[in-house]
């Protein structure tokens, strides 16, 4: 739990976003609690669907707007209120800690490494329990938006150890490729090192769907034996060591807008 550059990192954008508060319209309820730094909005939506969200006193619904500031708005019985600082904030997650805010099965989850924030975020995107590396945490559902929804093209850079054929599935990974129903397809791949069990790639993706990485290797005959994310966007890793984590600067948010 170690903080980096703290004194030069952005907690918040006051000037820039101090008016989203004001009453401005009904807006989708997701978004209104992504905005607030609830949930992202896919996790907004399953606790619409949970029966956990309410309006004015009567349980909410996919699809349905409000007003903040005129209508009440409550999860799980806790009224939303007017949003605080804004927080940004790169960790370099783990092997071993699942990316949610909590876990059924009592596991370490990310929301572990950054308890001394003082303040509620949630993960942009996912790592799954066996990868590491760059991963972000805000409470600020418009940037969270603007980096993971495939729409924006932040592309997301993976250092991949394998085991089997590396050398020959470098063009293979880059052809399209079916997985779970969906075609996808790598931005770009570079065979780093070769080593006499298999190799070190560099896999750039667009997209961000489930174990994408796993199942892309999987396919083309090989075993991920480690998965480090190194960058996402302009923003890169560097010297961060597992487990630690900086605020982003003002400049790097804006670059990621």
């Amino acid at each position: 739990m170690n903080k980096f550059d703290k004194g030069s990192g952005i907690r918040g954008q006051g000037s820039v976003d101090e008016g989203r508060d004001i009453v401005g319209g009904p807006e989708r309820l997701q978004k209104i609690l992504s905005a607030h730094g609830v949930a992202s909005r896919r996790e907004a939506e399953i606790l619409i669907q949970s029966g956990r969200v309410t309006v004015n006193g009567v349980s909410a619904h996919i699809g349905q707007c409000a007003e903040f500031g005129r209508d009440e708005i409550a999860v799980d019985g806790s009224v939303l209120i007017p949003r605080g600082e804004l927080l940004y904030i790169m960790l370099h997650k783990p092997r071993g800690y699942v990316t949610t805010r909590s876990d059924e099965r009592s596991r370490k989850t990310v929301m572990d490494l950054i308890a001394d924030i003082g303040s509620r975020v949630y993960p942009v995107g996912r790592l799954d329990i066996d990868s590491e590396g760059l991963l972000l945490l805000t409470n600020d559902g418009e940037f969270a938006n603007a980096v993971a929804h495939p729409s924006h093209g932040k592309e997301k850079t993976y250092e991949v150890r394998v085991r089997g054929d590396a050398a020959g599935a470098v063009n293979l990974l880059c052809d399209p490729i079916r997985i779970d129903s969906h075609v996808v397809q790598a931005a770009s791949v570079k065979l780093v090192h070769r080593f006499d069990y298999g190799g070190l790639l560099r896999i750039s993706i667009a997209e961000g769907r489930n174990r994408q990485i796993r199942k892309m290797c999987a396919s083309c005959g090989l075993e991920v034996l480690s998965l480090r994310r190194v960058s996402v966007g302009t923003l890169e890793l560097g010297s961060l060591k597992p487990g630690e984590w900086r605020y982003l600067t003002s400049a790097e948010v804006q670059s990621m807008r």
